[in-house]
């Protein structure tokens, strides 16, 4: 949902920044992987210092974008690149608060946090398959950047179960939400027959 009603507000801002910087966008792709996947591997650790590491991987997937279009790097394979760094820097952080909540004993949060999982790679799966088939599917509450968002909120303030079941309920609503534009065209296909 930011990211739809923002769109790319933050090229014009960050453009003269971004013409300084020499490195190739997938660089920053790869970067933010990279942090997202030692925020995984520290969460267990300290999950407030995971947070922030989520926080600074999120910044550069944030601007591996911004880079690539006011530079007109922009490609198919860094788009497609970027998505796929996405859902693995997802599996691996709700892997790790699963573990880390298993570990204390809260087996509900670690089912969540798995649940979450299960629900945000469904959220990309439904956009996709929605938009292999030409229907625009690019709604609902809880896209990535709210859901990294609240994760790091939960990680950084200690409410990480009530933050999960937030995200579990409506990562699994949004998934409905993208369906729905699918199910429409299939009643309205019908009509025009």
């Amino acid at each position: 949902m930011i990211s739809y009603k923002l769109g790319h507000f933050l090229d014009g801002p960050l453009a003269p920044v971004a013409k300084r910087i020499a490195i190739h966008p997938n660089i920053l792709t790869i970067g933010g992987f990279v942090i997202s996947a030692i925020a995984a591997v520290v969460i267990p650790l300290s999950p407030r210092v995971g947070g922030v590491l989520i926080l600074l991987g999120g910044i550069c997937d944030m601007f591996d974008g911004v880079l690539a279009r006011v530079n007109g790097r922009c490609t198919r394979f860094g788009a497609f690149l970027d998505s796929l760094f996405d859902r693995y820097s997802d599996a691996f952080i709700f892997l790790s608060i699963a573990w880390y909540l298993a570990g204390k004993g809260d087996h509900t949060g670690a089912f969540l946090s798995i649940g979450t999982m299960v629900g945000a790679l469904m959220v990309s799966y439904a956009r996709a398959r929605a938009e292999s088939l030409g229907i625009n599917s690019q709604v609902g509450l809880m896209e990535r950047s709210e859901r990294i968002l609240l994760l790091i909120l939960g990680l950084l303030t200690g409410w990480l179960v009530p933050v999960l079941w937030i995200l579990f309920v409506l990562t699994h609503f949004t998934v409905v939400q993208r369906s729905y534009p699918v199910w429409r065209d299939r009643k309205e296909s019908r009509k025009t027959r």
